[in-house]
């Protein structure tokens, strides 16, 4: 396997989905046993953060004012209408 001048690898697509690996969706971690040997692992759900994008289109409505958009991809509450 081959390393970008970014430091970056592909991950083979039979290993993504056997770990259950996400696009933009899982977080994973490398760790290191006692004999040096070097592993990836999905992290644990409770290090992973959702984006506030993912999740604002559940409290987005049909009819919203640019005002409104952009308060709730900042994370920031609007008055209701």
């Amino acid at each position: 396997m081959r390393v970008t001048s970014k430091g970056q690898v592909t991950i083979p697509q039979n290993v993504r989905e056997s770990m259950g690996i996400l696009p933009a969706e899982t977080e994973i971690e490398f760790l290191q046993d006692d004999n040096g040997r070097w592993y990836i692992a999905k992290a644990q759900p409770d290090t992973q953060q959702t984006s506030r994008f993912r999740s604002a289109h559940k409290a987005g409505k049909l009819m919203m004012s640019t005002d409104e958009i952009m308060a709730l991809t900042r994370g920031e509450s609007w008055p209701s209408s």
